[in-house]
């Protein structure tokens, strides 16, 4: 994949910006080499749902890639970002001649749609408490960095956009991450939040 990507152009994205509107026509492939990027959706009523949030190594939109279909999402950036863009015709034909490739980016697909589907059982399943200590915890395994004060999320993430990871109001989020915040399981490090202890805080969700 570095090989594949290393030759076209570094394009880089301010933290904030906006990659892709829904509806528009990709002009490439895009893979992330730095940063990350969250892909959403807004409801009829202007409520935002946050599907993925990628990280380095990852390449977007997936199904436009493959299937050519429309692409229905916001994809922007949390942080600033360098990424490269491949035309999509060069990008089919290398996955489809290099095994490799192909077994790469399927294994990709498949975590993300684990991912996904856990936190469809959150949705459904658990309560306002357990879908906001939930998505902490998988956002914490899947892109967490290890520090003194327990496991750090490498991106700011504001209350607002972790209810819309799990479908809750902002000010629901608010109230619980406070709790958890009140009760030593998370805190903050410049702004970014910190798992102090990923195993205890299991036990107060859907995820023990």
């Amino acid at each position: 994949m570095e090989t594949f990507y290393g030759g076209f152009k570094l394009i880089h994205y301010k933290k904030g910006e906006v990659i892709l509107h829904a509806g528009d026509i990709p002009r490439g492939v895009f893979s992330l080499v730095k940063g990350y990027v969250r892909q959403y959706s807004i409801s009829p009523e202007g409520e935002e749902f946050t599907s993925i949030i990628f990280m380095p190594g990852d390449f977007f939109p997936s199904i436009w890639a493959v299937h050519g279909s429309e692409f229905l999402y916001y994809l922007e950036t949390l942080t600033p970002v360098e990424l490269r863009c491949v035309p999509r015709d060069e990008f089919l034909s290398s996955i489809k001649s290099h095994h490799e490739m192909c077994f790469n980016l399927s294994s990709k697909i498949l975590v993300r749609m684990g991912g996904l589907m856990t936190r469809m059982e959150h949705l459904v399943f658990g309560n306002a408490a357990d879908k906001v200590t939930s998505i902490l915890i998988l956002c914490a395994e899947r892109f967490g960095q290890k520090s003194g004060q327990g496991v750090e999320l490498p991106m700011v993430l504001s209350h607002k956009q972790i209810a819309s990871l799990v479908g809750v109001s902002r000010e629901t989020a608010s109230v619980e991450i406070k709790n958890l915040e009140r009760e030593g399981f998370v805190g903050y490090k410049k702004r970014r939040i910190v798992i102090k202890n990923i195993e205890e805080l299991k036990s107060h969700s859907l995820l023990r």
